[in-house]
């Protein structure tokens, strides 16, 4: 499906990656329109107002889009007509080397650990998908020996059917995006459509991850694991491991917590596979800063550290930051737009908060849940009135975590807004942000 020239192509959803979309079909010679919910895009050329009127060859749909219960979908089922994702497009046209990676956490940081090694290692790359730069915007570039690093999210797995990674990588799987699936089975049903079933794609899973295991498709599947392994990428001896081989020292590792010990070994996997040298995965995971927003250290605000962890919009992603800062005086800060998760599986672990505070528009519920588990929380309206009284309020030696394990749609546009109000009212900036 590579013709699409004079083709009648409706591109839906008009977000970054449907912009790319259309962008590179009209490159191709289709003729391109395009629909979206928002009213903004009515009066722009090309934009179809009626999409049900119009006889389509091909839809392109960008990964914002919901799919269950979407009746203009269904209408175009019900017409026979062919439905593609946006990464299904790019894959068309790609000729370098794919590397897929998804997960519920982590894919954005093993996706730039894996792009800066290649670098390292001299080749060319491209870190994109969900990461913020639109497959369909760099497909075409380089040649064979290009690497791709494609951070893949289920909202982009859901109508794909053609896209396959060379490599694909399953970092961990736990209950996310209920809202939008419906149903933890779907979600994970959606994830699993990176692994192809027939061919010759090279399968990373994530041994200490119990249903990540359980993908396997192959004997020649490569696990890695914080534990001891026969074969495969691991921790011994203070330092991660292909095999017998060691790569990197965990001291050199500039990443905090667990949960990024974790995003390295995957890293390192990925590498592996891609028959990048150990020198050169040395020298890209040392030398990485982490992307902002995941348990990322912000410094000290009166004697007080702070840790902002926005990116945490599930419960498996706040698990793992408090696990990695294990310490009695932390104040967890949480809430938000909750994604028809039940946190009763958070607060059963019994974690020892010295503060804990809810906000949000799941706040009260948050509230509730806590007292039921023997907490004693206090809850805000919003974050900023949460984050004005922990300001007001530090002591020496506390923990102060942003760990939210919500969206972030009922005060701000988007978590990477979230922690940067969180960061610029915890340290004094805020009127710029403002204004």
């Amino acid at each position: 499906m590579k013709n699409f020239k004079g083709k009648n192509i409706l591109v839906y959803g008009m977000g970054i990656s449907g912009q790319a979309a259309c962008k590179l079909l009209h490159k191709k010679g289709a003729c391109v329109s395009f629909y979206d919910e928002e009213d903004r895009f009515g009066n722009i050329f090309c934009y179809d107002k009626n999409p049900t009127a119009t006889k389509y060859d091909l839809v392109v749909v960008s990964p914002g889009i919901k799919v269950l219960g979407n009746e203009l979908l269904s209408h175009f089922a019900r017409e026979n007509v062919p439905v593609i994702s946006e990464l299904d497009l790019g894959y068309f046209f790609c000729k370098g080397q794919i590397v897929a990676i998804t997960g519920t956490n982590g894919k954005t940081t093993v996706t730039s650990l894996v792009h800066r090694c290649v670098k390292e290692s001299g080749r060319q790359s491209f870190a994109c998908g969900n990461i913020g730069l639109p497959f369909t915007s760099v497909c075409e570039e380089g040649d064979k020996n290009t690497v791709f690093v494609v951070e893949v999210s289920n909202f982009q797995l859901e109508l794909s059917s053609y896209f396959r990674g060379d490599i694909a990588c399953v970092l961990n799987l736990a209950p996310d995006h209920i809202d939008r699936h419906g149903s933890f089975d779907e979600y994970l049903r959606v994830k699993k459509k990176i692994l192809a079933q027939k061919g010759k794609q090279k399968v990373i899973l994530n041994f200490d991850d119990n249903i990540t295991r359980m993908l396997k498709l192959s004997k020649k599947t490569l696990y890695f694991s914080k534990n001891m392994l026969n074969r495969g990428v691991l921790v011994k001896n203070n330092g991660i491991f292909i095999n017998k081989t060691k790569v990197i020292s965990c001291n050199d590792i500039p990443l905090f917590g667990s949960k990024n010990l974790e995003n390295a070994l995957a890293a390192t996997a990925i590498c592996h596979k891609l028959k990048i040298k150990p020198k050169f995965i040395k020298a890209g995971i040392s030398t990485f800063k982490a992307p902002p927003h995941r348990l990322e250290y912000l410094g000290k605000v009166q004697g007080a550290d702070v840790f902002d962890d926005s990116k945490a919009t599930n419960i498996s992603s706040v698990i793992m930051a408090v696990e990695a800062l294990e310490n009695s005086r932390l104040v967890l800060l949480m809430g938000g737009q909750n994604k028809d998760c039940n946190f009763e599986e958070f607060f059963e672990r019994g974690y020892n908060f010295e503060k804990l505070y809810c906000f949000g528009e799941a706040g009260e519920y948050l509230y509730n849940t806590a007292q039921r588990f023997g907490y004693q929380p206090q809850i805000f309206k919003t974050m900023k009135g949460c984050v004005s009284f922990v300001k007001a309020h530090l002591e020496e030696g506390q923990i102060i975590l942003l760990s939210p394990g919500c969206a972030s749609f009922d005060e701000f546009g988007s978590y990477a807004v979230r922690g940067q109000v969180f960061k610029e009212m915890m340290f004094d900036n805020y009127e710029k942000i403002e204004n």
